[in-house]
Parts: structure tokens; sequence; C-alpha cells
């Protein structure tokens, strides 16, 4: 199999009339360097200019980076560009110029993108600058793709060429069925005539002859269907769509190519959805039994709902910014949605039915540069950040019994009615409590550990049954019928580190909520301020820290998305939002849970949002800096009762 070598500063290829060279190269005359198409007789005349200045010494040959954040884009300025739509496109047999958005081709001048690095860049697409014109949206692709780091094996369009001649010999070849993978997947034409439907179908069946691995795909049809709209032809889609497929840059992500990856990134969605759009969530919530059923559907939202001139303009920055720009779009996307339905006074009964209904009519709602405004305005965790949430999410459909091999499993991720029992709640408050607790760990079902109508009022009773489970959820009523309590991220052995003095530990994720007389949940100060907490840089690299860059990381590095060892996983994972990770204005902020033999304190700083005393009788409640909640009840309370919930798989 051919692929392109790191150290390759200049490559010809020839097929179908075309020439196309790729040189970095730099005139003697400083003038911008050439990477576009040229006609046969004018290639043979540069590739003749270029062959005498190298032997003379005067090109600059450089080894072919894969910096995102230093690389140009150099347009060219030496070849005069043919205003018409199909030669703007540069792929008319596959495009319905009928369906094509019809654009202004001079809009947008070419000399916008000279030398522009890719922070520029990123800048450039949000600002939607080449959204004027087919043929700048299409070179500025194939720079953007050429540039980012995959496998050292990654097929290139010769492989494709080969393989092709080989899979379709007859003129008539039936494309059906189409690969396993594709079960339940999203086949959109957007504008490709007959022959581009045909086109992408045969480059995914060569993808799928080529990648024996990818299991469960739903996602690429829409990709690669997309790349075809902007490609040179088959040949170049496909490898295009194979260097997004196996991109291994740190902590960045394209495609899922399994069924554990799509579910998890569905899960890690869910998560930032009721982080970041607690009004919806909460809407979903009260309106579907399956929240994860409604969350699964997120990219089916974002490229099959969307009109296309939406969809291509969201695929201009995923291009550049990879999977974390789909959550974002996604987020803002809902918070629209409940924002239509609260100004309308709807009374929604069926969530995806509305959710789709929306999307579909998304011109009455926002404009495609306020839904960009919109989404970049949702200040996000770091992609690492959000990395090891997937990992974590990885992690437990692991334990659940899912695997990177099979297909589609179905997952009920609510409190069953016919088997939950509490003295405290209902099973449809429970429900609201498991909808807001993270996506990972509301797979399992609750299990009772700790309940004082069983085990009595004692702390250390407490402690020895609540040891061994992580997370927790702890649910108190009080004697005013009063009902509060806390999501606990870890672990309540962790106190006896600090050897028996106060100190504090718990993560990020833990927050206090409120179930009578009302329903409120109140998260970490900075999932809400997250500017306000920096994120720690990186330990330094040999080369550059742009998160593209892939010098020196094989693809069994555990930084990577696509390559994580389940050992590696289950050992060495960071937490999610863990404090060593931020850079916090003060200790008070970070003042998660605590317990010593004398009490135990959720939440300080200022005050504590809950303190319970060593015989589980008498607490209190304040606001505190943590959480930054009001008193969850009377300050000055009686327990009544008091439970403590963990996970069947803890």
């Amino acid at each position: 199999m051919r692929h392109r070598s790191k150290a390759s500063t200049r490559s010809f290829e020839q097929g179908q009339g075309m020439l196309q060279i790729g040189l970095s190269y730099t005139s003697p005359t400083g003038a911008p360097r050439a990477d576009v198409p040229l006609d046969k007789a004018r290639a043979r005349k540069t590739a003749n200019t270029l062959m005498g200045e190298l032997k003379e010494g005067n090109l600059e040959t450089t080894q072919e980076t894969t910096d995102l954040s230093k690389a140009s884009l150099q347009i060219p300025s030496v070849v005069a560009m043919d205003m018409d739509a199909a030669s703007c496109l540069r792929c008319s047999e596959f495009v319905d110029q009928n369906k094509m958005p019809k654009l202004n081709e001079q809009q947008d001048s070419q000399e916008h993108l000279f030398g522009k690095s890719m922070k520029e860049l990123k800048k450039l697409a949000r600002e939607g600058r080449w959204a004027g014109s087919h043929a700048l949206r299409a070179q500025a692709y194939q720079h953007v793709i050429q540039h980012i780091p995959c496998r050292l094996m990654t097929p290139d369009a010769e492989v494709y060429r080969d393989v092709a001649s080989k899979l379709f010999e007859a003129p008539n070849e039936s494309f059906d069925p189409l690969p396993e993978f594709l079960e339940g997947s999203i086949m959109p034409e957007y504008c490709l005539s007959e022959e581009g439907v045909i086109a992408v179908k045969r480059i995914l069946i060569c993808i799928s002859s080529l990648y024996p691995d990818i299991t469960y795909c739903p996602l690429l049809p829409a990709v690669t269907a997309l790349m075809l709209h902007y490609s040179q032809g088959e040949a170049q889609c496909f490898e295009d769509t194979c260097r997004l497929l196996y991109c291994n840059a740190p902590h960045t992500s394209y495609i899922d190519h399994s069924f554990l990856t799509h579910e998890a990134s569905c899960m890690t969605f869910g998560d930032l959805a009721n982080k970041h759009c607690p009004a919806a969530h909460r809407l979903i919530a009260s309106s579907s039994d399956n929240i994860f059923e409604v969350y699964s559907d997120w990219l089916v939202w974002l490229f099959d709902g969307l009109p296309f001139d939406y969809v291509i303009r969201i695929f201009d920055v995923y291009l550049l910014e990879g999977q974390k720009v789909l959550y974002r779009i996604a987020l803002a996307l809902l918070k629209q949605f409940q924002l239509s339905v609260a100004s309308q006074g709807l009374d929604v009964v069926d969530i995806k039915g509305s959710l789709w209904g929306f999307m579909r009519g998304i011109r009455e709602h926002m404009t495609t540069d306020k839904l960009l405004e919109k989404a970049f305005s949702i200040r996000l965790f770091s992609r690492k950040e959000i990395w090891l949430l997937q990992m974590a999410n990885r992690k437990a459909l692991v334990e659940k019994g899912v695997t990177a091999v099979q297909h589609r499993q179905p997952f009920h991720l609510t409190v069953n009615a016919h088997n939950f029992s509490s003295t405290i709640v209902t099973a449809q408050e429970m429900r609201v409590v498991w909808s807001w607790i993270p996506e990972r760990f509301s797979l399992f079902s609750p299990v009772q550990i700790f309940s004082t109508s069983e085990n009595g009022y004692s702390l250390q009773r407490f402690y020895s049954c609540c040891e061994g489970y992580e997370p927790t959820v702890l649910l108190l009523k009080t004697t005013l019928g009063e009902v509060c309590g806390a999501f606990l991220s870890s672990d309540w052995s962790e106190r006896k580190k600090s050897g028996g003095t106060s100190s504090f530990f718990g993560t990020g994720e833990c927050f206090v909520f409120t179930v009578h007389p009302e329903m409120e949940r109140y998260e970490w100060v900075f999932i809400k301020k997250p500017e306000q907490a920096k994120a720690l840089p990186r330990s330094p690299r040999p080369r550059s820290p742009s998160p593209f860059s892939s010098e020196g990381h094989s693809t069994t590095s555990s930084n990577h998305l696509t390559v994580p060892v389940l050992d590696m996983i289950k050992y060495r994972l960071s937490p999610f939002l863990a404090i060593r990770h931020f850079k916090l204005p003060s200790k008070t902020a970070s003042m998660f849970m605590s317990g010593t033999q004398k009490e135990i304190i959720i939440g300080g700083g200022g005050g504590q949002a809950l303190f319970i005393d060593a015989d589980l009788h008498h607490g209190r409640t304040e606001h505190c800096e943590t959480f930054d909640n009001p008193p969850l009840c009377q300050e000055n309370f009686q327990v009544q009762l008091l439970e403590v919930w963990g996970f069947q798989n803890s």
C-alpha cells in the first residue's frame, strides 16, 4: 500500500488529464508557491522550471509540516480562475448545479488567504470568508486536510484507483448492499447528482474493503458526500476522507468508527448538554423516558436536519477544529430550540419530532452567522478535558459490556419505576436527579447502600456502608419535609488520606441540589464560568504545542482519542474536571467534600452547602463559593431520613 512519507517534500502525480504538482516551493523572487492542478502543457513547463531551479540550488526544500498552527494557505496568483460554477467546483460530474447555492464567485478575493496561519484560518472560517466562493472553499479544504496528521499508512488517491479498478470491473456494478458498518447511518445526498451518489457508494465500499476494523460509522456517508462536492474526483475524495478517519492528533477526533466510540461521543454530548443547556435538558428529561435516545440523534440534527448552506458552513469549521466544534454547534441549536418552545408556550409531546422540525425550519430562527456566533460564545472546557470525559464514558461502556466490534445495542438510561423504592423521593423525582448525573454513570441502575431507616443514625455506619462506592448520590429529608442532596464524585475512603484531619477531596463533577419544595441543581461554579479557572498548560513537547501536531506521537499513545488501551484507561486516566488540571483563583473554589469522625461537609468557602453532624441528626446549609448555591433548605435543620445511592457497577 502506498502512503505519503512525512519527509516527502515533492510529489508528481498524473491522472485523468491533469498533473498535480505539490511542492513546498519558494521561487528566487519570493513569489508564493503554487499547489494547484495545471493543464498538461503548463504543468510540464512548471515542472521543468522547478527541476532546473532544484539543480541550481535555488529551490528551497522543507520537510512537510503537520503543525497546523504554523501552516500557511498559499493561494495561487499565477493561475487565472474560471468563474464558471462547474469549473469552480472542479467536480461538475458529481454535483447537480441546480441544487447548489448560487454564489458571487468574486465576493471573496484569493488574497484574503495568502500566508495565513491555522489560527487565522479558523477565524476566517468562523466568519464565513470563503463561504461566498466555491473555488476558494475547495482550495481551502484541500490545504487544511493535507495538513491533518494521520496514520503513516493512510491510503492515498493512487490506492483508491487500484482498489476501485478491482472492485468495480463491470460497468453496471451493483452497489447494494452497502457495507454493514453503515447500518443506521444518515445517507444525505445534499447537492450531488445521481453520478455523485453512486460515487459516494463506491468510495464507502472501497473504505470498507481496506478498513475491516470499522464496525459502526454513521457519520461517514455525510462527510464523504460533503467532501465530494469540493474534491477533484473520487480518488481525491477517498484520500481526504481517509485522512479524517485516521487523524492521530492528540485529543482530536473527526469520525468515530466503532459503536463504542460513537456511543461514547453521544454520552459526552449528553454530559455537555446537561451542563451548558440546563433548561433544554430539563425539557428533554420531562418529555422523554430515555434522554440518551434523544441525544443519540445529535449528529443527525447537524448533518441531516439542517439545510445544505448551514451544513457546509458547519463543515468549514469542522475541518479546522475537529469534533469539538460539532458539540458547540449542537449545543447552540439545543439552546435555541428551548428558547423557541418557551417563547411560543408550546407543550412538547414528541421531543424527537419537535427537534427534527426545528432543525428543518432553522431559517425561521437564526442565520448561519448567528448560529456560529452563539456556538462559539459557549465556554466549553479544553479539548483535553472533553477527551478525558470521552474516555471516561468509553470506559463505562466497556464495563457495561459494549465492545468495539459490535453494532447497535439499545440502552435505557432512566430509573425503572417498577423496582425503585425510596423513603425520600418518588421514582419520577429520582429520574430527574438521574438526568443530572454524568451519562457514564446513568448507564447503571441505582442501588441503595445506606439508609438511616435500616442502618441507623451513625456516621461510622455511613462510612462503612459507603466506602468502596464511587460515585454516590446523597438524599436528605428534613423534619419539615424539605428534600435536598448531593452528587459526590469520589469514594468517601479518600478522607483517610488526610490522616484524620479535615481536608477536601472530589472533582468538579460534584453538585448539590434541591427536590422539595423545588427541583434545582447547583454545579461547580467554574462549569458556569470556566474562564475564571484557567486550564493548566500541557507538559512541554519537543515540537510545537499545536493541538494538531503529531511529531513524536505513535498511534498507540494514550494522548489519542482513537487508541486508548483499556487497562491504561482503568489505571492511568486522569479524572474529568480534576482540580490539578486547573489554575484556580482560590482554594475555596474547590471544596467539594470532606469527612471526619465528627462531621461530613459538602461544599465550602464562605459557608457550607451541607454540614451534617456525627449523629446524622442535625445539619446546616449555607451559601458556599464552590457551588454558588443558596441554602438548600432551612439553614439549621433536623434530619428525618438520609439515604445514599450507589451504582450497580460500583
